[in-house]
């Protein structure tokens, strides 16, 4: 049975109250901030890290946004909790779909194993 649209419209109202939001999002903002600037941190040592194998490994200034986002898949992996053969399993997938997309796979595998310290999936 349908709920009243009279309740669902007070229950939006109540919801979406702007001073009750701010003051949630007050309270939370410290927290928040504090999260975001360690996961940002974290990413841009990740992206500087992948820059660092590209370049020993001659990758061209043209294909390194491809590598840094192949690198940045591996961060939110990583980030998931994700290890061991599941995290080794999840790159090797990922290693497919960027050769698939023309980035060389030694180049990748690097990668992987340098900067995010994940084996190879057990054949």
């Amino acid at each position: 049975m349908p709920s009243d649209p009279t309740k669902r419209i007070a229950s939006w109202n109540t919801k979406f109250n702007t001073e009750r939001v701010k003051a949630i999002l007050d309270e939370k903002r410290p927290d928040m901030l504090t999260g975001f600037s360690a996961a940002t941190m974290s990413q841009y040592t990740t992206d500087t890290e992948v820059r660092q194998v590209c370049d020993a490994a001659g990758v061209s200034i043209i294909q390194l946004p491809f590598y840094l986002d192949f690198g940045r898949e591996m961060w939110r992996l990583k980030r998931t909790g994700l290890s061991g053969s599941a995290m080794a399993e999840e790159t090797a997938v990922l290693i497919g779909k960027w050769v698939a997309r023309g980035l060389t796979q030694a180049v990748l595998e690097t990668i992987r194993t340098q900067v995010f310290d994940v084996a190879a999936p057990a054949p």
